[in-house]
C-alpha cells in the first residue's frame, strides 16, 4: 500500500453540466490539500453563479422526461451506478483517505462502501414504495419534487453525496450537486461514473466551488424546487433563510453533541471501549459522534481508567500505514479549532485524563491532534455544549437515571445518542426519553437503511432508506 506522500495529483479543470464536461465560467481554481502531508493533492474549478444557472437549466430541461421514466428503468440506472462505484472502491477509498484523513482500511469500508450500498439499495426501495393508494374517493399518488440542489460536507463526502443524489434521482428528480470545496475530488469520480454509464443528460450535474457562492445561488434559485443540505448549523440556518424566498422544500442535517448514557448495570468495559471508538471515528469528524459519555458518579474513576487505556489504542499516523488507527484532521483550520476547544476544557476546569493540546510525537507534518479525554465535565462547560468535530471525549458524571436523561437532553442538538444497560428493555425506555433522531442500544450497529436525521438544531428531514426517498417526493390526491 502506498503512503500518503506517494499519491497522484488530481487536477480537474471542468464541471459536469447537461451530460458533458464543460469549462466553468470562472477563471479560478480551488486547491485540495492532503490532510497528512499538507501538500496540494489536486484542484477543481472555482465555479460561478452563471455555472449554477446553466446547471439548473440543464436539470430543469431533463426533469420532464426523467420524471416520467418507469420505476424499473430508474432502478436499472441506480444499479449500474452502484456496480460502477463498486469497481472503483479502492480508488475512492484512497482518494478520501488523502482528502479527509480516515485510515484507508476504514475508508474502504465506510467512505467507499456506504455510497455503493446506498445506490444499490434504491431498486428495492423503489419496489417497496406505495406509489399509489386509494383513500375513499381519492387516488393518492407520489411524484418527484423536481430539481434538487444538493449541498454536501467534507467529513463523509461521497456517503453524504450518495444519501442525497441516489434517492433524488431514484425518485425521478434531477440534481445539481455542490460538493465541499475541502474534499471535492470524490464527487468528480462520481460524475465520471455517471458519465461512463450513460445516464441521460441533465439528470445529474456537478458544480464545484465555494459554499458562499454556489450553495447560496442554489438556495436562492427560483428553478430549484428543493434543497438538501448537510453541514454546520450556522450554514444550515443561512441555507434555510435563502430558500425561504421561494418557499422551496428544505432538508437539513446539521451538527450534533450526542450523549452516550452508560447505566450502572451495563457491561462497563464493553460500553466504554465502544463509546470511545464511536467518539474517535474519523478523528472525531462525525456529526453523530458520541462525544458526551454519561457515567454514574459512583463509577467515575473506573470509567476514567478504562477510557484512558482505550484512548492509547488510537495511534495518530499516516492513513496508509497499517498500524494507524487515527488519521489527521481535514485542515489546519480544523486542527486549530479543536486545539482551542481542548484549551478551553482545561481552562474551565475539566480533568484531562488522556491526550491534550501538544502535537502527537513524531508527526511534524499533517493536521494531527492527540486523542483526548476529559472527565468531570459539567453541563455548562463549553466542551459539553459545542460541537468540537475532533477526537475529544467529555466524560460527564450523573447521580441517577433521571439526572442522566436531564443531562443528555441539555443540548441545542438532537442528532444521535446511545444507551447501555444490562437490561435491554430498560435501555429502550431510557432511549425513548432522549430527544434525538437516532439512539444506539448497547452499541447497536449503524444501519444504512434506517432514517438518519435530527431533532432541535440538528435539523429536519431524514436521509437513507425509505424515509430518505420520501424526502424527494410530493403527494398529490386525485378526487375520483
Amino acid at each position: 500500500m502506498a503512503t500518503a506522500t506517494e499519491q497522484d495529483v488530481h487536477v480537474r479543470e471542468e464541471i459536469y453540466i447537461g451530460g458533458e464536461w464543460v469549462q466553468s465560467g470562472g477563471s479560478g481554481s480551488l486547491e485540495v490539500i492532503n490532510a497528512t502531508t499538507e501538500q496540494v493533492m489536486g484542484s477543481v474549478p472555482d465555479g460561478t453563479i452563471e455555472d449554477v444557472d446553466k446547471a439548473v437549466a440543464a436539470a430543469r430541461a431533463a426533469f420532464e422526461s426523467w420524471s416520467q421514466t418507469s420505476i424499473e428503468e430508474r432502478s436499472e440506472w441506480m444499479a449500474r451506478i452502484a456496480e460502477a462505484l463498486g469497481a472503483r472502491m479502492d480508488e475512492i477509498a484512497a482518494l478520501i483517505a488523502q482528502e479527509v484523513g480516515m485510515p484507508v482500511k476504514l475508508s474502504n469500508i465506510i467512505q467507499a462502501g456506504l455510497p455503493t450500498t446506498t445506490f444499490a439499495s434504491m431498486p428495492q426501495l423503489l419496489a417497496e414504495m406505495p406509489w399509489e393508494e386509494q383513500v375513499g374517493n381519492s387516488l393518492i399518488v407520489r411524484e418527484p419534487v423536481g430539481v434538487v440542489g444538493a449541498i454536501t460536507p467534507w467529513n463523509y463526502p461521497l456517503h453524504q453525496i450518495a444519501a442525497k443524489v441516489a434517492p433524488a434521482m431514484a425518485a425521478g428528480c434531477t440534481v445539481v450537486l455542490k460538493p465541499s470545496q475541502v474534499a471535492p475530488l470524490n464527487a468528480v469520480v462520481l460524475a465520471d461514473v455517471i458519465d461512463e454509464v450513460g445516464l441521460p443528460a441533465g439528470v445529474f450535474n456537478l458544480v464545484t466551488g465555494r459554499g458562499s457562492v454556489i450553495g447560496e445561488a442554489l438556495a436562492l434559485h427560483p428553478d430549484v424546487d428543493a434543497i438538501s443540505f448537510t453541514g454546520s448549523t450556522a450554514a444550515g440556518r443561512r441555507v434555510s433563510e435563502a430558500a425561504a424566498g421561494t418557499i422551496k422544500r428544505v432538508a437539513l442535517e446539521l451538527g450534533g453533541k450526542s450523549p452516550n448514557i452508560i447505566l450502572e448495570d451495563a457491561d462497563f468495559p464493553a460500553a466504554i471501549k465502544d463509546g470511545v471508538a464511536k467518539c474517535f471515528l474519523n478523528s472525531g469528524q462525525t456529526c453523530s459522534a458520541l462525544t458526551r459519555m454519561l457515567v454514574p458518579r459512583s463509577r467515575l474513576a473506573e470509567a476514567e481508567q478504562i477510557a484512558a487505556a482505550v484512548a492509547e489504542f488510537f495511534k495518530p499516523g499516516d492513513p496508509f500505514e497499517s498500524g494507524t488507527t487515527l488519521g489527521p484532521l481535514v485542515s489546519e483550520g480544523q486542527r486549530k479549532l479543536v486545539l482551542d476547544y481542548i484549551a478551553k476544557g482545561s481552562e474551565e476546569g475539566a480533568k484531562l485524563i488522556a491526550g491534550g493540546a501538544e502535537p502527537p510525537e513524531g508527526l511534524e507534518r499533517g493536521y494531527f491532534v492527540q486523542p483526548t479525554v476529559f472527565s468531570e465535565v459539567t453541563p455548562e462547560m463549553t466542551i459539553a455544549q459545542e460541537e468540537i468535530f475532533g477526537p475529544v471525549l467529555a466524560i460527564m458524571p450523573y447521580e441517577d437515571e433521571e439526572d442522566a436523561v436531564r443531562i443528555a437532553n441539555d443540548s441545542v442538538y438532537g442528532l444521535a445518542g446511545g444507551v447501555w444497560s444490562g437490561d435491554e428493555e430498560r435501555a429502550k425506555r431510557v432511549a425513548r426519553r432522549i430527544r434525538t433522531g437516532q439512539v444506539e442500544i448497547n452499541g447497536g450497529a449503524f444501519n444504512p437503511l434506517a432514517p438518519f436525521g435530527g431533532y432541535k438544531q440538528s435539523g429536519y428531514g431524514r436521509e437513507l432508506g425509505r424515509f430518505g426517498l420520501e424526502e424527494f417526493l410530493q403527494v398529490k390526491s386525485l378526487q375520483l
